[in-house]
Order: structure tokens, then sequence, then C-alpha cells
């Protein structure tokens, strides 16, 4: 009998646990206009061409940098937030008594989720390349 309680408190205890119920990694979509960009961050996700979804961890916070020949690049800072799904699951911790599963889901991120999902980044054409001029200057005096 004791080995059955001890056995459904883990149970209770691990179903708690945001890590086991949201995961630790969360689907990312990155979106440019125009699309076709490539998209890398100043971690170890990129992408050759949007549109484009990843597997990132949930604890990852990064900038994702969007450029395409013609364009200016431009970057977006993704960061990670509370949700309430995750919240839910870190204070179901604290219900079934799960120290443990407090630190696990503080550590791995369970509790969040990225801020912006998806990641959209407004290409700005380069500006026009200036010509040279050879010759006089317009409105410079003849000779």
């Amino acid at each position: 009998m004791k080995k059955l309680v001890i056995t459904a408190l883990i149970a209770f205890n691990a179903a708690a646990c945001g890590s086991i119920v949201r995961g630790t990694t969360e689907q990312v979509s990155f979106i440019s206009e125009p699309s076709g960009a490539a998209m890398a961050t100043n971690l170890k996700y990129a992408c050759p061409a949007t549109p484009c979804t990843l597997e990132v961890e949930r604890s990852d916070e990064f900038d994702a940098t969007f450029s395409k020949p013609g364009y200016r690049p431009t970057t977006i800072p993704v960061r990670t937030k509370v949700v309430t799904k995750g919240a839910a699951g870190f204070a179901g911790n604290l219900l079934a008594g799960g120290v443990v599963g407090m630190g696990v889901d503080a550590y791995t991120g369970a509790a969040m989720d990225h801020d912006p999902n998806p990641v959209f980044a407004r290409l700005s054409p380069d500006a026009a390349p200036r010509t040279r001029r050879t010759g006089p200057a317009a409105g410079a005096p003849g000779m």
C-alpha cells in the first residue's frame, strides 16, 4: 500500500510539471516582407529563407536578424515571458509539493513562451546608389 501511495504522489507531481506537460522546446515562426530573406540569430538558430519555423529551446532569448540582397538587415529581439499555461504548470508544482519540478521548470523555461511568435520583419530597400558626376558640378560657373 505504501508503494502505491508513493507511486501515486510521484505521478501526480510529474503531471503538474510544466517540463512534462508543455515540453522544453517551442515552435517559433519567422516571416519577412518580402519573403525569401535569410534569418540568423545570435544563438544556434538559422534558416536560409523565410517563411520558416524552427524548434527553439523555451529558455532561449535571442536576436533574429533578417537579411536579403537589396534590403537593409533588420534585427528583431525575441524574449521569453511566462504565459498562463506555463504559470498553471508551475503553480501545479506548488500544489503537488514539487519543489524539484519547480526547479526543473525554471531551469528549462517550461513556463515560458517566446515573444513575439511569429517573428515578423518588414525589410526596407537599400537607398538608391548615388551617381557619381563627372565634369563641372551643377551650378558651377563655366570656363
